[in-house]
């Protein structure tokens, strides 16, 4: 837990289409740890690829930098920060103070990849709203997409989410990005597993941020560095009217409510 004085787990007010003005918790600390490693993520090549879960960031100096935001004017508090929060072993301490001291929503973003550890699906039952990442349908295609630690396989992840959406009572949101456009084949076994999952909400996106070659923390937040030609990369988005479609599909199909980011972000 070497933490340097300058660095803040705190970080934001954050404007989000999907979870409109939140302040972000960083339980992860100042070097990026995850257990994915996906080609889109804003914060760079992950420099840390465990599934260990640890104490990176103490909760009391969590409880610190949050106070020193008060009085929270924002709609949530969210934790993603530097990497996968639910690898933080003090996740339900840090959950439980937050909701004490700010009285606020708190949400947490995951990749799903520890769902199928009862203590990290009981301490994420103490967050108002999960948003679980689902990017593939196949192994191969979490290899290609989320480029996982070794041993991680798609069917236990699937497991682990049926295990936490039997259990949760808050709101569960699944989070896709797309980098190319679903053939009517995968639309479709998509469209059943979210059939089968019921989720509360489903949430489409794509890339809308250059990808960084090596990690930035100041890619947390709205405000990104200035990258030059040959520190980041652009990834290509999915056009939005292929998004739109696919939302309405879904929508249509499953009656749940389906999301994606306005064309405006892309503009």
């Amino acid at each position: 837990m070497n933490i340097s004085a300058s660095f803040t787990s705190v970080y934001g007010p954050v404007q989000s289409w999907r979870f409109g003005r939140s302040l972000g918790i960083d339980p992860i600390g100042e070097i990026s740890t995850c257990s994915f490693n996906c080609v889109y993520c804003q914060l760079g090549e992950i420099e840390n690829i465990v599934s260990q879960r640890r104490i990176f960031v103490p909760t009391e100096k969590i409880h610190q930098d949050l106070s020193q935001f008060a009085p929270w004017e924002v709609d949530a508090i969210t934790l993603s920060g530097s990497g996968e929060p639910t690898l933080a072993l003090n996740l339900a301490e840090i959950l439980v103070m937050i909701k004490t001291i700010t009285q606020k929503p708190v949400h947490v973003l995951t990749n799903g990849t520890l769902l199928s550890d009862p203590a990290v699906r009981e301490a994420l039952n103490l967050a108002d709203c999960v948003a679980v990442k689902r990017d593939a349908l196949t192994q191969k295609q979490l290899q290609r997409v989320n480029r996982p630690l070794t041993g991680i396989s798609l069917a236990t992840i699937w497991q682990g989410l049926r295990a936490f959406r039997q259990d949760y009572s808050g709101h569960l949101a699944v989070q896709t990005m797309l980098l190319s456009t679903w053939s009517e084949d995968e639309q479709e076994s998509y469209i059943e597993q979210m059939r089968q999952l019921a989720p509360d909400e489903i949430q489409i996106n794509t890339p809308s941020r250059p990808k960084p070659f090596t990690h930035s923390l100041a890619a947390r937040g709205n405000h990104l560095p200035e990258f030059a030609a040959e520190e980041a990369r652009n990834l290509k988005p999915v056009e939005n009217h292929f998004l739109r479609q696919f939302c309405d599909r879904i929508q249509h199909s499953l009656n749940i409510p389906t999301r994606c980011p306005p064309a405006t972000l892309f503009a």
